[in-house]
């Protein structure tokens, strides 16, 4: 039962600067990790979001709500949230920054330009910090892929819960024919047509599981 039980969620796009005034992000609304907050909140689970610079607004006493606009900032959150010991699970459902700027400036560059190049490098895998939380954290990741189909996006969650040891993936695409999820733990289930369904399904296996 989810009931009393602690559980991190991460939610929205994260930020990575170019200069100080520009960032690059993607267009994850947050949506997602909102309503799985509302939906463990209903179930009286003690919830805390950390919740980056979505367009969404939300607001929930019952929900113990972290602001964070940048990739840095959701990292070291994270990090010592984890460290803390107390979650018995987290679902990583945050739309973080694959790469950031390998020069960041310190002022505004000029916009007389005629061209600007930027030179991109990897991100750190924040997920990989959920191994060091030890095996009694109950640990869900999220795998978005735009338009696959069902085969290659099963095959997508299966890779991301070998390798980063994960419990539970929600794999999930947006195509021509709308939003498609799968959920991957021991077995398979899904397809799911829409984040609402989804979501509720993957808050039965949490209440089954914890």
């Amino acid at each position: 039962m989810v009931t009393r039980k602690k559980i991190l969620i991460t939610a929205g796009p994260t930020w990575v600067a170019i200069d100080n005034v520009r960032v690059i992000s993607n267009i994850a609304t947050g949506w997602t990790g909102i309503l799985l907050s509302k939906l463990l909140a209903d179930k009286k689970a003690d919830v805390t979001l950390l919740l980056g610079p979505a367009e969404a607004t939300f607001s929930d006493k019952r929900v113990n709500i972290i602001r964070f606009r940048f990739f840095e900032e959701l990292s070291v959150l994270l990090k010592n949230e984890l460290k803390t010991g107390r979650f018995d699970a987290v679902i990583h459902s945050a739309a973080v920054s694959d790469y950031k700027p390998k020069k960041v400036y310190r002022k505004k560059v000029s916009s007389l330009l005629k061209s600007w190049g930027i030179k991109l490098i990897p991100t750190p895998k924040l997920i990989d910090q959920f191994s060091r939380a030890g095996n009694k954290i109950l640990k869900v990741g999220f795998k978005f892929e735009p338009a696959i189909n069902d085969k290659r996006l099963i095959s997508e969650g299966k890779l991301l819960r070998k390798k980063s040891h994960l419990d539970l993936v929600v794999a999930n695409s947006m195509g021509k024919n709308g939003y498609r999820a799968f959920i991957t733990g021991e077995k398979t289930i899904g397809p799911f047509a829409s984040k609402i369904v989804m979501a509720k399904k993957l808050c039965e296996l949490l209440d089954k599981t914890l």
